[in-house]
């Protein structure tokens, strides 16, 4: 197939997402740095966070147009392998780190998921979802062409092994439950289109639900969380659980319709946890109002049709799962984030796309991003559809006549 124009859409929307991130940062980095420093004794600069901000979106900018422009997709598909096992040595060795009590695993409020070292940090997980995405799209291809999708011992048995070993590395070594939320969805929607039968679909889908629902109750941490959250929905008292969700929505709610301007935020000054990370949607809904947060959220669906778009019209399996992949990625990240910051799901601890503090994540999900656009280069006019095999049950992908205009 010709190579033809990039999906335009995604490259500025990317573009923008991450200037914006870098404004608010801007804005609020100040009030965090003086909460940090009065809190903790510690010694931030007004700018530090501007300036570590900053350096994660020249560095994931990089990233961005490297693997838009520079590492062809079928290089990292031959090597689809090696990157999976390196990137659960990662978490692995991150584990073993933390047992021994090592300085090179860094620890926050009882959970290690993060390398220290020096200067800067890194969270495995988040090269664990790139990772996954590319090795299940070849992995998922290969089972297609061989026509071995959904036999226990050539599909299930490595499919399992591979994606069990990764959420028990997240969700119970490192404790980090919102990233296992973008794993399993990243997992279930490569699956969803990958021409696995329906009722083994759904015998995983809920397999996973009783494993997760157990997981959550035999945390009292996380059971915690899901009081609070009830406790918030049925109008209980406020205690220290129910502080983080109350002030996230009282921001939201103060911005009112056009928010109160950049810079004048009262949550970003101590009284919101998190401010420039996981709360960042609520410190937009402070300062940008409902007007400013409704153009936020239409950038993100612009972003994630055009995903869903390139997925359609893409003809290699292999690159249609991983744009699928990094749609679920996408969606999963922002879906829970503001679900969390509106009390319509318990408070998770997941970064919003793009936009919130940290180097790893904007990089990783840059990079994600960068790949699709690469293989927007290739799509066809029409799109891809789902060849119904009737005669094994399967779900293929199907094929949608429509003309496709490249951005």
């Amino acid at each position: 197939m010709r190579k033809h124009k990039s999906d335009l859409i995604i490259l500025f929307t990317t573009l923008g997402l991450m200037a914006l991130g870098l404004i608010v940062i801007y804005a609020i980095g100040p009030m965090r740095a003086n909460v940090l420093n009065s809190t903790y004794g510690s010694n931030y600069g007004a700018n530090d966070f501007f300036i570590g901000q900053l350096r994660s979106v020249a560095i994931s900018t990089v990233a961005f147009f490297l693997a838009f422009k520079v590492i062809p997709y079928r290089l990292l598909r031959r090597f689809a392998k090696p990157i999976m096992i390196f990137a659960l040595a990662l978490s692995a060795l991150l584990w073993v780190l933390a047992a021994v009590g090592s300085s090179l695993a860094k620890c926050e409020l009882g959970e290690c998921r993060w390398y220290n070292l020096g200067p800067i940090s890194f969270q495995p997980a988040e090269f664990l979802k790139l990772a996954l995405v590319i090795y299940l799209a070849d992995f998922l291809a290969r089972k297609k062409e061989e026509g071995t999708i959904g036999r226990l011992r050539e599909f299930w048995l490595p499919f399992g092994l591979v994606c069990g070993a990764s959420l028990a590395l997240v969700v119970v070594a490192q404790g980090d439950l919102g990233t296992g939320v973008t794993l399993v969805a990243i997992i279930f929607a490569m699956l969803l289109v990958s021409g696995i039968s329906l009722w083994q679909f759904l015998i995983v889908f809920f397999a996973v639900i009783i494993i997760a629902v157990g997981a959550v109750r035999m945390s009292s941490h996380r059971m915690q969380r899901v009081d609070a959250w009830v406790a918030t929905l049925t109008g209980g008292e406020s205690s220290d659980s129910t502080y983080h969700i109350e002030n996230a929505m009282l921001a939201i709610g103060t911005g009112g319709l056009t928010g109160v301007g950049i810079g004048n935020s009262v949550q970003a000054t101590g009284y919101l946890p998190e401010s420039i990370n996981d709360s960042v949607f609520a410190i937009m809904g402070e300062t940008f109002g409902f007007v400013g947060l409704f153009l936020i959220l239409a950038v993100f669906g612009a972003m994630l049709m055009r995903l869903l778009r390139v997925a359609g019209h893409t003809s290699p399996p292999d690159e249609r799962f991983a744009v699928v992949g990094v749609f679920a990625w996408v969606l999963a990240g922002v879906v829970v984030n503001i679900m969390a910051m509106t009390s319509l799901v318990p408070v998770t601890g997941i970064t919003l796309p793009l936009l919130s503090y940290g180097g790893t994540s904007m990089l990783f999900i840059a990079y994600a991003l960068g790949l699709t656009l690469q293989i927007s280069c290739y799509t066809s006019r029409e799109e891809v559809k789902n060849e119904d095999i009737g005669s094994r049950g399967r779900l293929r992908g199907a094929h949608y006549a429509s003309r496709r205009r490249s951005a």
